[in-house]
């Protein structure tokens, strides 16, 4: 291609370049020339900004030609050719696509134009229509305005006469428009008619025409505010006669302290009917020979509501609009607020004491949500009130009346609680006592006590879910303070729950407290029954309840309440106490009949013994009934191993070189020192023996302690007779029956071996002629026994 071709083809295409570009520029796209120019050689591209730099502004196309023809080859001057016919196609294309871009717009745009067009030569007509009909409007205008501008005057002025007119006609004509109000009882139009000409009556008050009018309006407006108070003391119009009333005086100017006096004791009268109405069926609530309330506590309060209550905030409302919130009332504002608060709260105070007797009558312990539910209505109510009257103590005091309630049902159902755990132990006492009056065989502990624990139990859950309804979510005094955090933890928790298990102690305790030889009234199979459920209560029943307590009401840790642990503690010492009582009791009913067999027998002239007495026979038997009846409710226990012949013990010790050395001659009156030396010396060496020590929570222990009292009396009723040869053969006699049955009750054999061994030891000691009964005649007697 040769230079001309290649300029003449530069020409076309850069001017379609430079608009193209123009557009580029305009939409913020890169400008591709730059791309094009980068791709020439380097001898190619000329200096920036000069007549050979193909984008500057300066561009010269004749110079950029020579400058490629003198510094490129041919093979360069073809590749730039063609890079340029490429970027040219390129560009032309680029231009095509934004033309067919926006040939719609342009379309678009030429049609709005068209339609503007004619739009304004439309408007341009319109224009020109109205300036001529305005022109002709100016001029009838100032035509008339000329014909009429000497009589406007006149006319204005003969206007002012007019109304001045109508007012003075007005004004001597109100004496007997009020006049004829008041006689109609239009008492309204008359006070309104009268403010309207009030103000002007006194500012021409001097002039003897309105003086007179003024004196007869007076008049008439002091007879209508006569009416007025008297209509407002009678007491039969209703609410709104009664505002009405007031309204009225307060536009005749009538002292606002008087009106809100009057106001409230005619609203106080009404009030006053609906408390004695409800005193009087609060004095009828409970007639004689009835336990209860003859109507509901829910309708009580319904009643008391739907009446005293709401008329009440009828006239707070009624009160407030005329005297406090309405237009012109700053002023005596806070005189009616003061006198309004000191007027509800007095009332209230009245209602509130109606209620609390009302609440106080509530002495069933069963379910109580007729009560939550009146005190749910009742603190509803208040609530409005509160609403109403911010300033009133009311809703303040109805709360407390409401946690009051509260806490007297928790006393009650404590109460309750405690009544019921009482008449279980009478269940009790009946059960174990009426075996014995029919002649049956005693009851079965295990399921006596089983059903005693079941129903205190269930007692408790049930008083739990009655004392819950307190805090109900659909209850409205339920979100109180109290009722979220001291309700659950000191209330329910501490004063309910924790209050009955102390009580349940306590009371156990208080059976400890019975002393006497028989152990008092009270049957020890009841005093075994407390122990267990005691103890029952210490391993797991106190922390199931206080765990359903806590996870029923949410109680909260910042307030203080007992522990577990301290309570436990508690029950397994009063446990302790009654097992202990019980080993006691047992103990001392044995020793008894000892004690009798003892001191009612001549021990000196008695005959050769031939049987065992049958007071051992029942002191074995007692043991034998004891065991089974410990059984029923504790385990065995840990014993110490035992002899592969325990129940021959008794002869070998009676029968021992230590047995035959005590009752050998030593022990004639001839030797009496050596006597007491070796009686002396063998209690140096023997183990201590504490007789009322406690006792564990097994069959052995209980038994061991009976025992060791029982052979302690013995012992001590021993000591103090004195007894013959035959005396003492009979004591070794029972003592060898003792000991064939009484070592398998004890935890430890020897102990029953070393009482017995004293026993007979203190009996020889005691006995004027101390011969022995040969051991194999003791066992003949034993066994036919």
């Amino acid at each position: 291609m040769s230079a001309e071709e290649g300029g003449g083809s530069e020409g076309p295409a850069g001017a379609k370049r430079r608009p193209h570009g123009m557009l580029k520029l305009y939409y913020g796209l890169p400008e591709p020339a730059a791309a094009a120019a980068a791709s020439l050689a380097g001898p190619a591209r000329g200096e920036l900004g000069g007549p050979t730099d193909i984008n500057g502004p300066h561009f010269d196309p004749e110079a950029f030609l020579t400058k490629l023809r003198k510094e490129c080859p041919l093979a360069q001057l073809m590749d730039c050719e063609t890079d340029m016919v490429k970027q040219i196609r390129a560009l032309d294309s680029d231009m095509q696509t934004l033309v067919y871009e926006n040939y719609n717009k342009f379309i678009s745009a030429t049609d709005t134009i068209r339609k503007m067009k004619n739009d304004f030569k439309k408007m341009e007509d319109e224009m020109d229509c109205l300036a001529a009909n305005m022109a002709v409007i100016t001029e009838f205008s100032a035509s008339i305005s000329s014909t009429l501008q000497d009589q406007h005057e006149q006319i204005t002025k003969l206007s002012g006469v007019h109304s001045l007119l109508r007012k003075l006609q007005f004004l001597f004509e109100l004496p007997a428009r009020l006049t004829k109000c008041v006689e109609l009882e239009a008492y309204v139009q008359a006070v309104r008619y009268y403010s309207k000409a009030r103000s002007i009556l006194h500012q021409y008050q001097h002039m003897p025409s309105f003086r007179g009018i003024q004196d007869d309006c007076q008049k008439i407006m002091a007879d209508l505010a006569q009416k007025l108070r008297e209509k407002f003391r009678d007491g039969g119009s209703g609410a709104k006669d009664l505002a009405e009333c007031v309204e009225l005086l307060l536009q005749l100017s009538e002292p606002a302290e008087e009106l809100c006096d009057e106001f409230l004791s005619h609203a106080g009268c009404r009030l006053e009917a609906e408390l004695q109405a409800l005193e009087a069926e609060l004095g009828e609530s409970q007639p004689p020979g009835l336990a209860g309330p003859s109507t509901d506590i829910l309708e009580f309060t319904d009643r008391g509501c739907n009446s005293f209550v709401s008329n009440l905030c009828l006239v707070i409302a009624s009160y407030q609009e005329l005297f406090i919130s309405r237009e012109g009332a700053q002023g005596i504002a806070a005189m009616a607020q003061e006198k309004l608060v000191a007027f509800v709260d007095s009332r209230m105070e009245r209602y509130f004491a109606l209620v609390e007797r009302r609440i106080q009558l509530e002495q069933g312990v069963g379910d109580n949500s007729l009560l939550v539910r009146a005190l749910d209505r009742f603190h509803r109510r208040l609530q409005a009130l509160a609403k109403l009257l911010p300033a009133s103590r009311a809703a303040a005091e109805g709360t407390e009346i409401v946690v009051g309630a509260a806490k007297g049902r928790i006393r009650q159902y404590l109460q309750a609680l405690q009544s019921f755990y009482a008449d279980c132990l009478t269940d009790m006492r009946q059960s174990l006592a009426a075996p014995r009056l029919v002649g049956k065989e005693n009851p079965n502990l295990a399921e006596l006590l089983a059903t005693i624990s079941a129903a205190i139990l269930n007692q408790i859950k049930s008083v739990l879910t009655y004392v819950h309804l307190f805090t109900a979510k659909d209850i409205t005094f339920s979100n109180k303070p109290y009722f979220k955090g001291e309700f659950c933890s000191q209330g329910v928790r501490e004063g309910l729950i924790v209050s009955f298990i102390k009580s349940i102690c306590q009371t156990a305790r208080q059976f400890c407290e019975s002393t006497g030889d028989k152990g008092g009234s009270t049957p020890p199979a009841l005093l075994l029954l407390l122990s267990r459920l005691c103890l029952d209560y210490e391993t797991s029943t106190i922390s199931y309840i206080l765990t359903l307590t806590d996870e029923q009401f949410l109680v909260q840790d910042r307030f203080p309440i007992t522990p577990v642990t301290s309570l436990c503690a508690e029950a397994r010492e009063a446990a302790q106490k009654l097992l202990n009582h019980y080993v006691k009791v047992q103990g001392l009913i044995i020793s008894q009949m000892l004690r009798k067999s003892v001191e009612t027998r001549d021990w000196i002239t008695t005959i050769e013994p031939r049987n065992v007495r049958a007071v051992m026979k029942r002191v074995v038997e007692d043991a034998t009934s004891i065991d089974v009846q410990v059984g029923l409710l504790y385990e065995e226990g840990v014993r110490k191993a035992q002899s592969s012949d325990s129940s021959k013990r008794t002869f070998s010790v009676y029968s021992s070189s230590r047995q035959q050395s005590r009752y050998a001659p030593s022990y004639t009156p001839s030797a009496p020192m050596d006597t007491n030396l070796l009686s002396n010396i063998q209690k140096l060496f023997s183990e201590r023996i504490d007789i009322f020590s406690p006792v564990e929570f097994n069959k052995v222990s209980v038994l061991t302690g009976i025992i060791k009292i029982s052979l302690k009396t013995f012992l001590e009723c021993v000591r103090l007779r004195t007894f013959g040869r035959f005396g003492l053969q009979q004591i070794q006699v029972d003592c060898y029956y003792l000991q064939l049955y009484l070592w398998r009750f004890v935890s430890d054999e020897n102990l029953v071996h070393f009482l017995l061994d004293e026993i007979v030891g203190s009996t020889a000691h005691r006995c004027l002629d101390p011969v022995p009964m040969e051991q194999s005649v003791i066992e003949v007697i034993c066994e036919r026994g």
